[in-house]
Order: structure tokens, then C-alpha cells, then sequence
């Protein structure tokens, strides 16, 4: 009986994770793409250092601030030797994220720390759901005045203390815009909320979510995750959630999909 599920002798057999294969082959492939694709189109757009290989893929925006950079494994390749890899490939001392769809082991060795074990979680097109409502006034980026207004929220609202005070240009070049789509909330013209969508391998990445003390408890962060989150209507949605954005996103229809590991090069 046994037997009789084996394939044929030398018939090829994927494991789910080859370069050729399509990438919807599944939604964690999706997903694992659409972010590797995330961490090198910003620094990729904006003429600076990146790499997209088969294994791996990141970028360098920026000298500070750890969610400035961002490398992501394609593959479930061994991390010692992508961390030795990204040294060579985009040398220097900056920071970065180290994100894996795949448990890593202990990277402390390699001048890493361990950021935890947060969510994947995927929303799923042609879901039902009540749109979120907000009484910020929600519009997309078109020009550099929006996106400085976008990255002054997200340095200041998320936060990241590293490139505060705020100087726009540490994280978005105009030539973000080409690559991924901006939302941003205002009250008046005092911005206070945003989000990012990006969109590749049949999969919108939804990221950089934040929301200004302001704009708490009035809807903000779900508002600008939905208009993230719809951009591209007929396609699923994902992303790596925060403990406290996870209730935010479970109302949206978003689920729990498997817990990835991010580590972070201070």
C-alpha cells in the first residue's frame, strides 16, 4: 500500500520554494515574495544599495532607524550563511531587519537579537466586511509634500526614536510612490495617520501602519489598513502583524496564517 504514493522514478518533485516556481503556488510563497519584493523595490527605486537573489532580498535606505531596512529570506537556506551573504553583497554598518517565514535558531552569534515571533496574517479577496469608518479626512499620496506628511507619522507615531528628530527623506524618496502606494489621515491639514501598500507576486503587503496619539481611538489605524488593504481588491492581503494591531486587523477579516521570525541588526 505504501508503495503505491510514490512518484515515478525521476520524476522531478518541488518542494514549494524553487526561483522558476509560480509564485502562487501557495499564499506563505505569495506572501514570502511580495515582502522580499518590499525589502528591495524602496532602496531599489531611490538608486541605492539593494540585492534580489534567489535566496534573499533587501535594501539600504538609510543609515538609522531599524525599519528603515528590511532583508528578507526567500528560501529555507541556512540564515548564518545569508547574514554572511548580505555582508558582502550590501557592506556597512547599518541597521536592518531580518525577517524569515522560517525558524532561524540562535543568530546572536552573527550580531543579531530577536525581535519575536510575530504573525503572518492574510486577508483573503471577496471577504465580507463592514468597511471601518473614521472621521480623519483619508487621502492617497501623489506628491512629495503627502509623502514627507506620511513619513513624519510614521517616524513619530510608530515610533522609531532613531530618526527622530524628524528630517524628511530618511526613509522615502519620491521615487517611493513608483513602487507602493500611500495613504495618509488627516484632521484639517494636521497629519496624523497612515499606511503603505505594495503590491507584487498576486499579493499586497500591507506596512507601515501608524498612528499619532491625536488620532487614537478614533479609527485611524483601521481606516488607513483598509484603504492599504483594498487597493487591490481581487488579490489577497498580508501582513506581519504587531501585538497591538493584531484585534485592529482580526476586524478587518485578516487571519492568523503562521508566526514568522524577525530579528534585528541594532
Amino acid at each position: 500500500m505504501g508503495s503505491s504514493i510514490l512518484p515515478p522514478a525521476g520524476e522531478e518533485l518541488t518542494n514549494g520554494w524553487e526561483p522558476e516556481l509560480d509564485p502562487a503556488d501557495s499564499v506563505v510563497r505569495q506572501a514570502v515574495l511580495a515582502h522580499a519584493s518590499w525589502a528591495a523595490d524602496g532602496a531599489r527605486r531611490a538608486g541605492k544599495p539593494w540585492y534580489d537573489g534567489a535566496a534573499w532580498a533587501g535594501g539600504v535606505l538609510g543609515e538609522a532607524g531599524t525599519l528603515t531596512n528590511w532583508i528578507v529570506l526567500k528560501q529555507p537556506v541556512d540564515p548564518v550563511a545569508v547574514v554572511a551573504d548580505i555582508a558582502r553583497e550590501l557592506p556597512g554598518s547599518f541597521p536592518y531587519l531580518f525577517v524569515s517565514a522560517w525558524p532561524t535558531g540562535d543568530l546572536r552569534d552573527c550580531g543579531l537579537e530577536l525581535a519575536g515571533h510575530p504573525p503572518l496574517m492574510v486577508r483573503f479577496p471577496g471577504t465580507a466586511t463592514v468597511p471601518p469608518t473614521t472621521d480623519l479626512d483619508i487621502r492617497q499620496v501623489t506628491d512629495a509634500a503627502g509623502l514627507a506628511d506620511a513619513e513624519r507619522v510614521l517616524v513619530e507615531g510608530y515610533p522609531i526614536p532613531e530618526l527622530q528628530p524628524f528630517r524628511p527623506g530618511a526613509m522615502y524618496s519620491p521615487s517611493f510612490l513608483d513602487g507602493s502606494d500611500v495613504w495618509v489621515g488627516y484632521d484639517g491639514n494636521i497629519p496624523l495617520a497612515t499606511a503603505t501598500a505594495h503590491h507584487a507576486a498576486g499579493l499586497t503587503v500591507v506596512e507601515s501602519v501608524a498612528v499619532l496619539p491625536a488620532a487614537r481611538g478614533r479609527g485611524a489605524g483601521a481606516a488607513l489598513t483598509w484603504a492599504a488593504t483594498t487597493h487591490h481588491p481581487t488579490h489577497p492581503a498580508a501582513l506581519i502583524a504587531s501585538d497591538a494591531g493584531q484585534p485592529v486587523y482580526q476586524r478587518l477579516n485578516y487571519h492568523r496564517l503562521q508566526r514568522w521570525t524577525v530579528w534585528v541588526r541594532p
